[in-house]
């Protein structure tokens, strides 16, 4: 598996954090300490929004929802457009 990232977030990551993007391959090759969770953006109402989720057996679970800030409302008034 190859992993990527900007390296710019690397960099300031590193910087702020003390974390390297760069070792990234290590904590993926490790057991995972939670589940999966997904971040989906849709339409709500006409209005662009951000929900984290996680599937539990047969469930849906929602972990957070708020409504897209501005670079994500252009991102997903884009793809409204192209699809």
């Amino acid at each position: 598996m190859r992993i990527t990232y900007d390296p710019a977030k690397r960099e300031r990551t590193l910087r702020e954090r003390g974390l390297d993007f760069a070792d990234a391959a290590e904590v993926l090759a490790g057991p995972m300490l939670t589940e999966e969770r997904y971040v989906t953006m849709g339409l709500l109402r006409e209005r662009v929004v951000v929900m984290v989720w996680t599937q539990r057996g047969d469930d849906q679970r929602i972990i957070s929802m708020r409504l897209a800030d501005e670079k994500e409302q252009q991102l997903g008034e884009n793809r409204r457009d192209d699809g």
